[in-house]
């Protein structure tokens, strides 16, 4: 008998560990559809931003980088991010009936930010324009701009698509935009298209990139069954089915608004504390140290479903290994992101944009750094919103947001654009250190 009990408890302990390489097997294959769909999409991405910068120049492109960050910045500021809320309380939903209330909920507040967003988006630039680095002249094309933020539904489908596990159709969706958009690029870029026509490319993109997200989501409601019912549900009692929604909601949405005014704004303050031609210089060094970025915001769009479901059913010590592997994995590869961006970033910029953009070398090693501390931070803070713990997200932002403001107003005066880069630095440090001592003091008390 002995002998049994122990060949037994091994074949359970073989089980256990088999069951969790599964997981992790199941969980890096999404992660890996999402990582290939995003390489495709930066390719894709930086060939339409090489052909546009090419074919406007450094001054007509930092307008054009204005306008695409402004209108970014007004739609991360008054977006609820709905998915994070629907994914958490649709972890615990017991039925497809509340599931499909509470997805129309979250359709409402995405159309109702989209309208709002407009609205205050427009009033912005005729209002303050001269405030925020938008001068008269420019006035009118970031107003047409504005266009595409009633668009911009996409809360609800990515809490649809990431909750059914279909990350491999949001990966070729998003690369599928991204084709659609080098397309309208190269189109621009043989005719000789002007600013304005470069606005207009980009607009259709981008619209055509959030309808596609909604069509998609659509979809996997009717293949589920849902669609229906969605559309038919009530939401009169939302918060009585799930308690805390309206919380949980407001505070993730207060986070992203503050991390916003940081990641957002920080063109639009180096295009008024230096010059547009700076602010252009700044951006293609964002956008290619923030391309690896989207790969700790696709870890965390795999993760974070998981670890809604395991805390909400008790399973601690799965919830607890599943964040230390994706720690270990975003570490190890942020590090070596480092390394690459040191080595290869001046060639690379002469070839895709040009010899103009030269310049922009340095910002991009500097941004290289502070994407490795935010790649780390992005599972932290999964964990974080998985536990309930959104407020604690909530005041580290808060720190970290004003410690971005006052390091920025600082020094970009003084050493230009890279003080925008020191000043992310210091924003993910803060933010992570603090994230990392919530996440320990809520994990010593369970």
């Amino acid at each position: 008998m002995p002998i049994r009990k122990k060949l037994a408890k091994d074949f359970n302990r073989l089980h256990k560990i088999f069951a969790r390489e599964k997981t992790l097997k199941s969980r890096l294959g999404n992660i890996g559809h999402l990582l290939t769909g995003n390489a495709l999409t930066s390719l894709l991405g930086l060939v339409g931003f090489a052909l546009t910068a090419r074919a406007l120049g450094p001054a007509e492109y930092g307008i054009l980088a204005l306008c695409l960050t402004y209108t970014s910045a007004v739609e991360r500021l008054v977006n609820f991010q709905s998915w994070q809320p629907l994914i958490k309380f649709g972890a615990q939903s017991k039925s497809p009936e509340t599931l499909a209330s509470l997805f129309k909920f979250g359709l409402m507040l995405d159309v109702s930010a989209a309208a709002t967003g407009y609205m205050i988006a427009v009033a912005l630039v005729w209002a303050f324009g001269s405030w925020i680095g938008i001068s008269s002249e420019m006035s009118g094309l970031v107003t047409l701009y504005c266009t595409v933020l009633p668009f911009q539904i996409t809360g609800m489908p990515m809490a649809v698509l990431r909750l059914f596990g279909k990350f491999r159709t949001i990966a070729y969706g998003q690369v599928a935009s991204s084709v659609f958009r080098m397309g309208l690029c190269a189109i621009g870029f043989a005719i000789g298209g002007t600013l304005h026509e470069f606005a207009l490319i980009w607009m259709a993109a981008q619209i055509f990139g959030s309808l596609t997200v909604v069509f998609l989501s659509l979809a996997e409601l009717r293949r589920q069954g849902m669609l229906a019912s969605m559309l038919t549900a009530s939401v009169r009692g939302i918060t009585a089915l799930f308690p805390g929604l309206w919380r949980f909601a407001i505070s993730t949405n207060l986070s992203l608004t503050l991390r916003s005014s940081a990641n957002q704004l920080d063109t639009l303050l180096v295009g008024y504390l230096a010059d547009p031609t700076a602010a252009g210089l700044y951006h293609i060094a964002k956008r290619i140290g923030r391309m690896t970025l989207q790969i700790g915001d696709h870890a965390q769009a795999v993760l974070y479903p998981d670890l809604a479901r395991a805390w909400a059913s008790g399973a601690i010590e799965e919830f607890h290994r599943a964040v230390t592997q994706m720690r270990v994995l975003l570490l190890g590869f942020g590090i070596l992101l480092v390394g690459g961006v040191y080595l290869a970033i001046d060639p690379v910029l002469r070839l895709a944009v040009g010899s103009e953009f030269e310049a922009a070398g340095p910002l991009v090693v500097v941004q290289s750094i502070a994407v490795t501390i935010m790649l780390y931070g992005t599972v932290t803070r999964a964990a974080l919103l998985a536990m309930g713990r959104e407020d604690r997200v909530l005041s580290s932002v808060l720190v970290a947001t004003i410690a971005f403001h006052a390091t920025a107003l600082t020094l970009i005066p003084r050493v230009g654009p890279m003080g925008a880069n020191l000043a992310h630095i210091v924003m993910a440090t803060i933010l992570l250190w603090m994230m990392t001592v919530a996440y320990r003091q809520t994990q010593a008390r369970h």
